[in-house]
């Protein structure tokens, strides 16, 4: 029966450490109970025009201008805006419109992802009960639920969603589904004077109720203001390439600056120099980087989804690869989210395991690891558990593809036990058919029935919970039994199951139910919530991965302390952090399970973790879990979940399948490093170009390269090939290496050190052409525009990722680009058309074989450090995913780290 403690109940004594106590519920709202006619007609109009509708208030939405206005204020962004209007003061309108553009489509992107909260919002509102019943002017009512106000009185029944917190004034066998706001997935006894909350389910009984609190000061209300509150924070990637953009800018301003003031020096006409130095600046900043996140995301977002995760927000398809902890709710997450029965024990102390999904009848039983056929004992127990009981369980449907439940969960777990020890439900209950009962007492805790035999004897059975049921005169044992079965309760009650005890007896005349005496004990079940089987091993596939699994559940201590045990995330000894003893967010450091955690708590415990410099992925599917999910640096909804949880999540997965996020985490390392393997090609190609305009002229290269020549390379090198870079497959252990570092620069981990090198060795090969033709007597700035652009070319191949043998996953893109790219640099000097736009020369073809040989010089370097190097898998205890060598390849350069 619903609401039956038992041993493992709400109020057993633990054993753990902990820092908490029980969850309490809230005090109602000081109103005068309703009288039994109900509020008048006129009175409740009033109230209504006074108080509002019983609806979830919509937050104040955000106008276009002001959306659009926050996108366009970020650092990268308004460099480009800038980059923009130089490359039009400069008439390279081409380059101008491509700007422009990955500007607008990042911008639409933004806003779109903006809207997140408000359908967030507006979940709540389809979540809360449509209609109610009400008594009103003496009669009841179906009014919509939006027409509620404080001191009606509402009419529950099982099935029904608590349509307003009411302070109830009269329940009977009234049991509630709470685990979408609370979490705790076994449903919870609610008696007259204690308070309902708006958004929970009548599993059992009914009830009528004064409502005390309705719209945005209801429990849903609350909740709703904690997702509209929450705004979430940027992403690693956006912080990361924020910083970068301010950091480009200035380098890029000052650099350039230099330039300029060196050519005037040099007696260069002011105009000429200002020029160029405003095209070096542009040449500088990677315009296609937005452009290939962009693409790197969208081509991430598509894998995911043919993995069934599908991301709801862009950038959260990156900020999986920097997740360094994942915090599960437990129902419905790393659990089934349906009771069942793991474990029964008859009299002689006799344990039995019991196997099986969810409430279908399959499933096996296990006695000492061995499966078996239920023994007379155990159908016996089996056998009264299916009558002390008023659940059902239905097969399939078209409509429902799971045996579904119908009534208290935890009497639905007693009727597929039955019905996996070989008892057919029906037949069972129509051959010991019910005459008399006395229903759960909340006191006595305890449910008995009364059953009629074939012989014309009775069957008396009795379930509740074992402290109260094996005792004497209730039932008949030697105190060796009795000893032995509550010594097994506390056993199995330790391991957080609720633990049900089931006597019985055979009489000759009808006896009074509420009064069962002489019973013969049958022995106990234990209930829960089961594992997934698989989740032990996502735990320790995350742990390989270098992540933290952190435990937030609504439910008891033991029962928390229980799960984390078989996940391997807590021993005796470790710190289990208790909402109900205050601020679970200032829990210990190491603290890896937290129990009868509140919506707001999870807040405290997400926001806790983020300070402590971890980057956090939150999962659930409640909508207690909401606000936390919007909070979290990600937030991974199951698809089975609440609307709620999955509008306030950035990842959904469609199977409810927590091994998908380890697939998707596996994508956002790869999205990243393609990212900064783009940014080494880029800004290495940058570093050449300026290094070249500074040092030419202490070579005797005057003007190594006119502003249109500068900005014609930077169209080919950062275009086309830049966003295939973002193509790039994965690399071999992506998922075994530790996550980089949260507080780590995009350009860290050496990436800023190889930009350098590779920029040197760029400039070096088209600063030896320069001179050498030069001294040749050749036209030396046209062979150093051939040359630079060729070597930078080069580069985005030597830079590409390693694969693996066998591997069927190629990027062709990449090859087809740079060589279109290569083809149009040469053309550059063949084409008068075009050499009279650059300013440059025509080349002879031995010529052009001397530039090819020089420019390929820099990226062959890099592959052959590479080769010589191996894959440079990162030593162990490396937070850099690239980490193991100094080689100039660098981390850009595809390494299996």
């Amino acid at each position: 029966m619903l609401g039956l403690p038992g041993v493992g109940g709400d109020d057993m004594e633990d054993d753990v450490v902990i820092n908490g106590g029980p969850a309490t519920a809230t005090t109602p709202t000081e109103i005068s109970p309703a009288p039994a006619t109900g509020l008048g007609s006129a009175e409740a109009a009033a109230r209504l025009r006074a108080e509002g509708p019983n609806t979830v208030a919509a937050p104040r939405k955000r106008g276009l201008a002001g959306r659009v206005f926050r996108q366009l204020t970020d650092p990268l962004v308004a460099l480009l805006l800038a980059a923009a209007v130089v490359t039009t003061l400069l008439r390279d309108y081409p380059d101008t419109a491509v700007i422009v553009l990955v500007v607008l489509i990042n911008t639409a992107i933004g806003v779109v992802q903006e809207v997140r909260a408000d359908r967030a919002v507006a979940a709540l509102d389809r979540l809360a009960a449509p209609t109610a019943r009400v008594v009103r002017d003496g009669r009841d009512l179906v009014l919509p639920a939006a027409d509620l106000v404080r001191g009606d009185l509402v009419r529950l029944e099982a099935g029904d969603v608590v349509p307003a917190d009411l302070d109830l004034t009269d329940a009977v066998r009234l049991s509630l589904d709470e685990s979408a706001l609370t979490g705790e997935s076994v449903p919870v006894a609610r008696v007259a004077g204690e308070e309902v909350s708006a958004g929970t389910v009548v599993t059992t009984g009914r009830a009528t109720g004064t409502v005390v609190r309705t719209g945005a000061a209801s429990a849903l209300g609350r909740i709703s203001a904690l997702v509209a509150a929450t705004r979430p924070a940027p992403t690693p990637l956006q912080r990361r390439l924020s910083s970068l953009g301010r950091v480009l800018g200035l380098t890029a301003v000052v650099l350039s600056g230099l330039v300029f003031a060196i050519g005037v020096l040099d007696g260069r006409p002011v105009t000429q120099m200002a020029v160029t130095a405003v095209s070096l600046v542009v040449a500088a900043v990677p315009e296609s980087l937005p452009a290939v996140v962009t693409l790197a995301l969208a081509l991430g977002a598509r894998r995911m989804a043919g993995s069934r995760a599908i991301p709801r927000r862009l950038h959260a398809v990156e900020t999986l690869g920097s997740v360094t902890v994942i915090a599960s709710d437990k129902t419905g997450t790393l659990t089934e989210g349906r009771m069942a029965v793991q474990y029964a024990v008859v009299p002689g102390d006799d344990r039995y395991a019991v196997t099986g999904t969810g409430y279908a009848p399959d499933g096996e039983v296990h006695h000492r690891g061995e499966p078996v056929s239920a023994p007379d004992e155990l159908r016996a127990l089996a056998r009264a558990g299916l009558l002390c009981n008023d659940a059902t369980v239905t097969p399939p449907t078209d409509e429902r593809p799971e045996w579904t439940a119908i009534g208290d969960p935890l009497e639905a777990a007693l009727v597929t036990f039955g019905a996996r020890c070989g008892l057919d439900p029906d037949t069972t209950r129509d051959a010991w058919p019910r005459v008399a009962e006395a229903p759960f007492d909340q006191d006595l805790r305890r449910m008995t029935t009364v059953h009629r035999r074939c012989d014309g004897r009775y069957l008396v059975v009795c379930k509740g919970a074992p402290e109260n049921l094996l005792a004497a005169p209730l039932v008949d044992a030697d105190a060796g039994e009795l000893a032995e079965l509550t010594d097994a309760a506390h056993r199995l009650a330790t391991e957080g199951l609720r633990v049900l005890a089931v006597a019985s007896a055979v009489v000759d005349t009808p006896p009074d139910p509420a009064r069962p005496a002489g019973l013969r004990p049958l022995g106990l079940v234990a209930v829960g919530d089961p594992l997934r089987a698989a989740a032990p091993g996502i735990a320790a596939g995350f742990e390989e991965a270098g992540i933290r699994l952190v435990l937030i559940t609504g439910d008891h201590p033991a029962t928390a302390a229980a799960i984390g045990g078989r996940l391997g995330l807590w021993r005796d000894g470790d710190p289990l952090a208790n909402g109900d003893d205050g601020d679970p967010g200032r829990a210990h450091p190491e603290t890896r399970v937290y129990a009868r955690t509140q919506p707001e708590q999870k807040l405290d415990i997400i926001a806790g973790l983020q300070t402590q410099g971890h980057v956090v992925a939150m999962t659930g599917d409640g909508v207690n879990d909401a606000p936390a999910l919007r909070r979290a640096d990600i937030g991974v909804a199951m698809g089975g979940g609440t609307e709620v949880a999955r509008q306030a999540s950035d990842l959904v997965l469609v199977d409810d399948d927590l091994t998908t996020v380890a697939t998707a985490i596996g994508e956002g390392r790869r999205i990243y490093d393609n990212i900064r393997r783009f940014l080494r090609y880029a800004l290495a190609g940058g570093v050449a170009e300026i290094a070249v305009m500074l040092l030419g002229p202490l070579f005797g290269l005057p003007v190594p390269l006119l502003p249109a020549q500068i900005l014609w390379i930077n169209l080919l090198t950062h275009g086309v090939p830049g966003v295939a870079l973002g193509a790039e497959p994965a690399e071999p252990g992506t998922l075994r290496r530790p996550p980089r570092s949260p507080q780590e620069s995009v350009l860290g981990g050496g990436l800023g050190r190889d930009v350098l090198v590779t920029g040197g060795l760029i400039a070096a090969a088209t600063l030896g052409a320069g001179v050498w033709a030069a001294a040749a007597d050749r036209p030396w700035q046209s062979v150093v525009f051939v040359v630079l652009g060729l070597a930078q070319l080069g580069v985005a191949l030597a830079v590409r990722a390693i694969r693996t043998p066998g591997s069927r996953e190629r990027n062709l893109a990449l090859p087809v680009a740079v060589a279109i790219s290569a083809l149009l640099q040469v053309a550059g000097v063949l084409l008068p058309p075009l050499r009279e736009l650059l300013g440059t020369s025509p080349l002879s073809a031995l010529d052009l074989l001397a530039c090819a040989a020089i420019g390929v010089l820099p990226g062959l370097v890099l592959r052959l450090t590479r080769r010589f190097r191996g894959s440079n898998a990162p030593r162990a205890g490396t937070n850099d995913p690239h980490a193991g060598t100094a080689d100039p390849a660098g981390p850009a350069a595809g390494r299996a780290g």
